[in-house]
């Protein structure tokens, strides 16, 4: 899960033969608050998330949680509920390459699942780290 310059604010990594709308409500329950300018944290008010997530249980457990839906629900073609995931769903996956390019997490060579989040960890926390280093220099996001 990143916010909407693709920094990563959760990372949970699962088995490989799981659904992707399982583990939604582990992500939003582990959703930190977001730091501002101003010093007073704020915390995420929409989730946008493609047509794995956009079962009608998961839309009204997104919505019940104090989240705005834009899950595309299943079965529908192209745009129709008119989020403009199309535009915006290139931020996660970007950061989902970034993130690819730390060789260890290409193929998983872990015996342990703890092994692996911790490995997804500590690349999300080099990731945020020369972000920040970035921003600092004075570049914007």
């Amino acid at each position: 899960m990143t916010d909407r310059n693709g920094v990563p604010l959760v990372v949970h990594t699962g088995r490989a033969n799981q659904n992707d709308e399982v583990r939604l409500e582990g992500l939003l329950l582990w959703l930190p608050m977001i730091p501002t300018k101003g010093g007073t944290p704020r915390r995420v008010l929409t989730v946008l998330a493609d047509a794995a997530y956009g079962v009608a249980w998961l839309i009204a457990l997104v919505a019940g949680m104090g989240y705005r839906a834009l899950l595309k629900p299943r079965g529908t073609a192209g745009k129709v509920h008119g989020s403009g995931l199309g535009t915006k769903r290139y931020v996660v996956e970007r950061t989902m390459a970034w993130l690819d390019n730390d060789r260890r997490l290409r193929v998983c060579y872990e015996r342990t699942w703890g092994s692996w989040q911790g490995f997804h960890d500590l690349s999300a926390c080099v990731f945020c780290a020369k972000r920040l280093q970035t921003v600092r220099q004075g570049a914007p996001l």
